[in-house]
This record gives C-alpha cells, sequence and structure tokens, in this order.
C-alpha cells in the first residue's frame, strides 16, 4: 500500500479515483464476458471446420480406393496460391477473418491420368480450405485468449486491489481528518476557557 498524504485534497483525489474504478469496472467485466463467450463460440466453429474436414477425407479415402490407383494422385498436385484475410473486431480486438483461398493445380498429362484426378483435386482444395480456415479461427482464438488474459487481470486488479485499497485510504483520511477536527475543537475550547478565567 502507497504511502498517502492525509489532507482534504488527497480525500478528493481517492474518491475521484474510487468514483472513476467503480465507473470501469462494469465495462471490463462486460468486456471480459463477451470475450469468453466469442471464444466458446469459435473454439465450437474450430471443431466444426476440423470434424467436416475429418469427413471430407474419409469420404475421399473410400471415393479413392473405389478406383484402386493409389499413388496417382499426389498432394503437390493442389497448392495454395493466395490466402485471403480480412479483418474483424471483436470486443476491440483486431482479428482475422477468412475470407477463402486461391489454388494452384499442378501441371498433369490429360491423356495418361485418370479421369477422376479433377474432382480429387476439387476435394483436396476443399480440404485444404478447410485446414486454413481452422488456422484462422485458432489464430482468433489465441488473440482473444490473450486480450481476455489482459482483461482478467483488469478486472481483478480493480475488484481485489485497487477499489479495496481506496476505500481504505479515504477511511483512514477521514478518520484522521474527523481526529483533527475534534482535537482542533477541544484546544479551541481549551484555549477560551483559559481566556475567559484570565484576569
Amino acid at each position: 500500500m502507497a504511502k498517502i498524504k492525509l489532507t482534504k485534497n488527497e480525500l478528493k483525489s481517492q474518491k475521484d479515483a474510487l468514483k472513476m474504478y467503480e465507473r470501469y469496472l462494469p465495462t471490463l467485466a462486460l468486456k471480459k464476458q463477451q470475450l469468453q463467450t466469442e471464444i466458446r463460440a469459435i473454439e465450437a466453429r474450430a471443431r466444426e471446420v476440423r470434424a467436416q474436414r475429418v469427413a471430407l477425407e474419409k469420404e475421399f479415402q473410400a471415393w479413392l480406393s473405389v478406383f484402386g490407383e493409389r499413388g496417382v494422385f499426389t498432394p503437390d498436385m493442389v497448392q495454395v496460391r493466395n490466402i485471403r484475410k480480412g479483418t474483424g473486431n471483436i470486443a476491440g480486438v483486431a482479428i482475422p477473418v477468412y475470407e477463402g483461398a486461391e489454388f494452384l493445380r499442378g501441371d498433369y498429362d490429360l491423356y495418361e491420368t485418370p479421369l477422376w484426378i479433377d474432382m480429387a483435386a476439387d476435394r483436396m482444395e476443399k480440404t485444404l480450405s478447410l485446414d486454413l480456415e481452422a488456422g484462422v479461427l485458432d489464430e482468433q482464438v489465441r488473440l482473444l485468449s490473450d486480450e481476455l488474459r489482459t482483461t482478467t487481470q483488469r478486472v481483478n486488479l480493480f475488484e481485489k486491489v485497487k477499489i479495496p485499497e481506496t476505500r481504505a485510504n479515504i477511511k483512514k483520511i477521514s478518520v484522521y481528518l474527523g481526529d483533527e477536527q475534534v482535537a482542533a475543537v477541544v484546544r479551541s475550547k481549551i484555549s477560551k476557557k483559559k481566556l475567559e478565567a484570565a484576569p
């Protein structure tokens, strides 16, 4: 606890500080709640995207095994050329927003490769797109979690340190000033009695 001056000016500044803390605390608590809600929603969306990717991959493997031509389709046949991201804002935090991706198809001989290669490339693009979206959602969670940690620290600082400390300071200054006022009254009465008793 910092040393404080036991004056009326200090009492006023402590009361002003208390008003400010009590005014900002509900806003911070609301921000904390909003961040928690958004993080849960984004985590649910990321789980959903990953489940879609797993389902797509299972479907793709089953579909590929029907043709029995393993090794014809290689992962380098589809590559990510550009990832399009926008920016969003949640509770004052700038976050990336996945807007899609552009893919580059590898060269392959149309006469020597099976007909299903184009469909496989489409499926691979969808799979990669889901991976990229999940990555962006993870980044959103990371950024929002960092902000949530900071906001939680501020809420705790206000609730558990600043507000109780300021209230204690106000009480201490008020008691001191009250004692000083009583002492001044007592001194004035003693002085008055001495003046009256003097010949």
